[in-house]
């Protein structure tokens, strides 16, 4: 509507092209992992166009500062690649963003009065920013809700240096009305009881009750990944029987390589994979279960090995850590009534943080 289809560049088209960039450049201390996700989270993020525009930027999301020297070499990359996007005809979802916040901004004239924001945690740099263009100078334009444990998608930033300030006008809200008191209190063990954001907004979650109780969640260690499909198979009758439908149950896993786990646990206790919510524990945000059973928590799976081993600075581990359990956390706080967490032994380190009382024996 405001200047035709925009043609999105895709990740693996944007990767062809850092390749390309890199190959032109002069030799580059960085591996392509490290290049694409600076530019994705910081340069592409920002709408950084210019050397003195990335040199001078505070970038929050890596603890290990990079010198002058370094990021004039990573720049020797970003600069061509950015006009190799350009000749390509390419846009990215963060560039959509930020040429309709400036439009908005430009004309004064937004659709919207006031937008509601839910799922807040995870709004990205160019998102905020929009949305930030739309409410203009409305007072109390925009409202937030959201949840800092829930943050698995995005890397901290300044919300205030968008222009979106906050302090002193947010709360928490204390009362859970949709996960029962036994579910909430051992997810809660994943993180810790407070959270403090970029511009000093801490979010207490001591207190926090539940409205209703229910069973306590089991986990479940097995000797082999086909015992553990037999036993979630076992446990996912047993439910049903009790009367609950295949809709109202999520089967989820870490990422998609563990998929086949789960679908063979379904077709085990004779369930259509279809016919319940089986996706990764990304894909099961936002969503609502009776019963959830949360498969394959193994050892170098949650957490990701392969994310701690993409880390160049031992000081981002901590981050990768945060955002792991935050993804845990997520996938069993799907979970209204039920919950079962299966691995094959000796599982994930996360699970050692739930209570004793619910852990289950190696079968």
């Amino acid at each position: 509507a405001r200047w035709g289809k925009a043609k999105i560049a895709s990740q693996d088209e944007v990767r062809a092209l850092l390749v390309q960039a890199v190959a032109a450049a002069e030799s580059v201390p960085f591996t392509a992992g490290f290049l694409y996700q600076e530019w994705r989270d910081l340069v592409d993020a920002w709408g950084l166009e210019s050397w003195e525009a990335y040199r001078d930027v505070r970038w929050l999301g890596r603890k290990t500062r990079l010198t002058e020297a370094q990021r004039a070499a990573i720049w020797r990359v970003f600069e061509p690649l950015g006009a190799l996007i350009k000749r390509a005809s390419l846009t990215t979802m963060a560039q959509v963003y930020r040429s309709l916040a400036t439009q908005l901004s430009y004309s004064g004239n937004s659709p919207f009065s006031n937008v509601v924001v839910d799922e807040a945690q995870d709004l990205s740099v160019p998102q905020l920013f929009f949305l930030a263009a739309i409410a203009g100078s409305e007072p109390n334009g925009l409202f937030f809700a959201g949840d800092l444990g829930q943050r698995i998608f995005q890397l901290p930033f300044s919300w205030l240096s968008l222009g979106v300030d906050v302090r002193g006008r947010a709360r928490t809200l204390k009362i859970n009305y949709r996960t029962s008191h036994q579910i909430r209190s051992q997810a809660d063990r994943l993180l810790n009881p407070t959270v403090e954001d970029v511009d000093g907004i801490v979010e207490d979650r001591s207190g926090t009750v539940s409205v209703f109780s229910g069973p306590v969640p089991v986990i479940q260690r097995y000797e082999s990944e086909e015992v553990e499909s037999i036993a979630v198979a076992q446990w996912l009758k047993d439910h049903l029987g009790a009367g609950i439908s295949p809709s109202q149950i999520g089967l989820f896993v870490r990422s998609e390589a563990q998929l086949d786990r789960a679908k063979r646990a379904a077709e085990l206790a004779g369930i259509e994979p279809a016919a319940l919510t089986l996706c990764t524990m990304h894909a099961a945000k936002g969503m609502e279960f009776r019963a959830v059973v949360v498969m394959a928590c193994d050892d170098e799976v949650i957490p990701l090995q392969s994310r701690i081993e993409s880390v160049e600075e031992e000081s981002d581990l901590d981050e990768v850590y945060k955002t792991e359990r935050h993804l845990l956390y997520v996938a069993c706080t799907r979970a209204r009534d039920f919950l079962l967490i299966t691995c094959v032994a000796p599982g994930s380190e996360f699970l050692d943080d739930f209570a004793e009382p619910s852990a289950g024996t190696i079968l």
